[in-house]
Parts: structure tokens; C-alpha cells; sequence
């Protein structure tokens, strides 16, 4: 009787499904009619075949067992998430079509926004909010722009990317009626490489020949600028080194060239050692082992890449033809190259004079004075009153006034007196002391440790995150 009412207990759920019908039970005198009505045989019970009922073990085991779908009937389920009640259906995605365009020389960006078929005021909108986080002149040839446009309205810009480099993706999308500018990198880790090179034909080429990217390379020339004159000092044979940094992404590609931290020129076999220092006001200087800084004093020579085509004293003079007293020396470079103030000074005129051209003088402090001769254009915001830092751009090469071809003529003056920039010795600015000192010499060690990694063979090493 156990097995039979445990049976019947799993037989009712299943009863339970059928379809619903119509059921009325039959009365007693039906019940005896049709019985009668029936053979003897028809009234004899069912006999039980033994597997008519699961023994309790295997009942146990089909209940408990996971309900299961062929595959046909699988492929019919579709996983929903479960959403409460009076959820609102999300809203589609909107559908954009794209369009590439690669940056050609001489193209701006409203102009190719313009060619893309952009009206001129949505141009214009999505143009000023990106270009404070992309300005113009950063735009180059090669570069791609992503633009993105309504699917229903081919001309109605909804979104603009462009990568300025490596890692770095520079967007403006439409946000209502307005556009909104973003910006993404990413996470830079620097490592440290460096470069050397034999001298040949001057510091700068070589460095760029050895693989030091020209901003890098220009940045080590001003720095050495304070003490060597690159027309004199330099000799067959000498050498420079320059270690930088490398900004690589997680898996370890290239995403932008760093800060030099490190320089050495060696010139007739003595090496002068420089090092990068940033001082807690966050300005940044170039020291030498005791920490007494490069910068102050005076440029011996206030641009790149210049040959000395005349020096200072007496001489025959290339127009006049008789001699006469050369005040300053003369840098042969081609027309445009830019100037520098040689020292932090104010300026005292800006104009154009007969024999000089056009002409800057600058004030500086201890009574001295700089001339810039024979410009072809002076830098934008120069005039009298203007301070200007060491190493600033104040004016571009030329060939005005008395000049056989373009250069720089330069003079310097002390107390009135014009003596020779490239041997006069000039008061040196105070050198790193106290807690600056132990800072510098502190960072100093480290790098010259990290360097000394690379000596052993590596090509670069990591360095630890800013």
C-alpha cells in the first residue's frame, strides 16, 4: 500500500495538466445498469505487471532529477531579463554612419569639415570646443579624423575624433542643441633610454642622427649654450650622451618621447655632466655635479645651428671697405631662424636703424646690455617695456640694414662698453643649497644608478611612475 499511495501521490500533479472537461459523477442505479450490462471478465481487476510502478528508490530518483528540453524544443528559449513591472522599454541605440578623412598638407580643420559636407555652424560650434584641448597648429599631415554623422541626416555631424598621437584620442560630440570636448590617454610608464654619438658637422645633428628626437636634441643645445661656444670649443672626435625618457603604454608601446634628464659632452677629452632639476616652485634648471646652474650669465651663442661667419675686434668692413671696430660677432643662419634674449632683461627699444636694420636692445641686470642686429621680423609682443626670459624667442634672422647676407650681429655691453661675448666672464647665479641641494644630489644618485643599467647592455629600463 506504501509504494501504491506514493505512486498516486506523483500521478496527481500530473492529472492536474490535462486539459479541463466536463465531469459529472454516475448515479447508483446507472452504475448497477452498466455493470450488468458487462461480461464477467470486464469486471475482473487489472492484474499489476511489475513495472506498472517505479519501486521507491526510482521514484525518488525521476523527482529529483532536473527537468531537461531536447534540442528542439531548447532552441525555442530565449533568456530574458527579468524586468519589474512598468519597466519602460530601453531606449535603441542611435545609428551613425562614419566617415574617415586623412589630414593632407596644408588642409585646417574647418576645411575638411567644410569638404565633409558639415554646415558652417555645426562646424564651428564643434571646432570651439575642441580646439582648446586641440589647438590648430597641432594638426599634421597623415593624421585621420573619425566623423560621425546621423544615419538619417548625412550632413548632420554628431561626433568627431582624432589622435594626436599614440594613446591619445581627442573627441567633441554632440550633446542636445550644444557639443561637449573630451580627451583620453592611456596610463603612461616611463622607461629610461639613452643615445651617444661621435660629433660630426655639430651637437645637434648628431644627436638626431643617433636617434634623439630634434625638440630633445634642441633642448641639450640651449642648455650647453650658457658655457660652450659650439663655433669655437667643438674639435673632431668629441662626443655627447643624452639619456631620456620614453612614455610606453602597458604593453609596451611607444606612446611619446619624455624629458632629457641627463647630458655629457666631452670636448678635447673633458666631460661636462649635466643633470635636470625641477625646484619646488616647479621651475626647471640644468646643474652640474656640485649643483651650480647652467642657466644665468649669458647665451654665448643666442640661436641654434649658426656657424660664427665674424668675430669680435677689428676688421674690414664687408660694404664700407675700410677698416673700422667690430663691436659684437656675426652668426651666418639661414633667414628665420629664431633668435633668443640672451639673458632675463627688459627690453629698451625695438625699431629699425640705418646701419643695423631692424634692431632689438635688452636691459639686463648688473648694468648690461644685448643687441640683435639685422632682423628679418620681430617676434609678436615685443616692444619697449617687454620682459623676456633667457632663452625666449625675440626676433628671427635677417638680412637688414648694412648686410652682405642673412645673420645675426650681436653685441654685448657692460657699463657702457661693448666687450667680446664669447670670452667675456660674466657673475654666475647662486649654486643649489641646503634642503634644494640634498634634494638634487638625492635624484641625482638615483639616475646615475638607473644609468648605470644601461651601461651593462640593456637598451632601456623602467623607471618609477611620476
Amino acid at each position: 500500500m506504501m509504494k501504491l499511495r506514493r505512486a498516486t501521490h506523483l500521478l496527481l500533479p500530473a492529472l492536474l495538466l490535462l486539459p479541463a472537461v466536463h465531469f459529472a459523477w454516475p448515479t447508483a442505479e446507472q452504475v448497477n445498469v452498466e455493470a450488468a450490462a458487462l461480461p464477467d471478465a470486464a469486471l475482473a481487476p487489472a492484474p499489476v505487471a511489475p513495472s506498472a510502478f517505479l519501486e521507491e528508490p526510482a521514484i525518488e530518483e525521476r523527482a529529483e532529477a532536473p527537468l531537461t528540453l531536447d534540442a528542439p524544443e531548447a532552441a525555442l528559449v530565449e533568456a530574458v531579463p527579468y524586468a519589474p513591472p512598468g519597466t519602460p522599454d530601453p531606449e535603441p541605440e542611435p545609428a551613425f554612419t562614419e566617415q574617415t578623412v586623412t589630414v593632407a598638407s596644408g588642409d585646417t580643420l574647418l576645411g575638411l569639415l567644410t569638404e565633409a559636407g558639415v554646415p558652417g555652424a555645426d562646424a564651428h560650434a564643434a571646432l570651439a570646443e575642441l580646439l582648446p584641448l586641440f589647438p590648430a597648429n597641432r594638426l599634421r599631415p597623415g593624421q585621420e579624423l573619425l566623423l560621425r554623422f546621423d544615419a538619417e541626416d548625412e550632413t548632420r555631424l554628431m561626433a568627431l575624433e582624432i589622435n594626436p598621437g599614440p594613446g591619445h584620442t581627442v573627441a567633441v560630440e554632440r550633446q542636445g542643441e550644444g557639443w561637449q570636448a573630451d580627451e583620453a590617454r592611456l596610463p603612461e610608464h616611463p622607461h629610461l633610454a639613452q643615445v651617444e654619438a661621435v660629433v660630426t658637422g655639430g651637437v645637434f645633428p648628431a644627436l638626431v642622427n643617433a636617434g634623439l628626437p630634434a625638440n630633445l636634441a634642441y633642448s641639450i643645445v640651449r642648455a650647453y649654450s650658457h658655457r660652450v661656444d659650439f663655433q669655437r670649443d667643438l674639435r673632431a672626435g668629441d662626443r655627447v650622451a643624452v639619456a631620456f625618457e620614453r612614455m610606453r603604454s602597458e604593453d609596451g608601446t611607444l606612446l611619446r618621447h619624455g624629458r632629457v634628464l641627463y647630458a655629457a659632452l666631452t670636448l678635447s677629452g673633458q666631460t661636462q655632466e649635466i643633470w635636470r632639476h625641477e625646484g619646488p616652485d616647479g621651475e626647471v634648471g640644468w646643474y652640474d655635479a656640485a649643483g651650480r646652474p647652467l642657466a644665468g650669465g649669458f647665451l654665448r651663442t643666442p640661436l641654434n645651428g649658426a656657424r660664427m661667419s665674424s668675430g669680435f675686434g677689428p676688421r674690414r668692413h664687408p660694404i664700407l671697405g675700410y677698416n673700422r671696430m667690430h663691436r659684437g660677432v656675426d652668426f651666418a643662419a639661414p633667414t628665420g631662424t629664431p633668435i633668443y634674449a640672451a639673458s632675463d632683461g627688459v627690453v629698451l627699444s625695438v625699431r629699425r636703424e640705418r646701419g643695423y636694420g631692424n634692431v632689438i636692445r635688452v636691459r639686463h641686470a648688473g648694468n648690461t646690455m644685448t643687441l640683435y642686429a639685422h632682423l628679418s621680423r620681430f617676434a609678436p609682443g615685443m616692444a619697449a617695456g617687454t620682459r623676456v626670459r633667457q632663452g625666449q624667442t625675440i626676433g628671427r634672422v635677417g638680412s637688414t640694414g648694412m648686410s652682405t647676407g642673412p645673420h645675426l650681429h650681436y653685441e654685448l655691453h657692460v657699463n657702457g662698453q661693448a666687450v667680446n661675448p664669447a670670452t667675456s666672464r660674466l657673475p654666475a647665479p647662486p649654486a643649489l643649497a641646503g634642503r634644494a641641494l640634498l634634494q638634487y644630489q638625492t635624484a641625482r644618485t638615483d639616475l646615475n644608478r638607473q644609468r648605470a643599467r644601461l651601461a651593462r647592455g640593456l637598451t632601456e629600463v623602467a623607471l618609477a611612475p611620476q
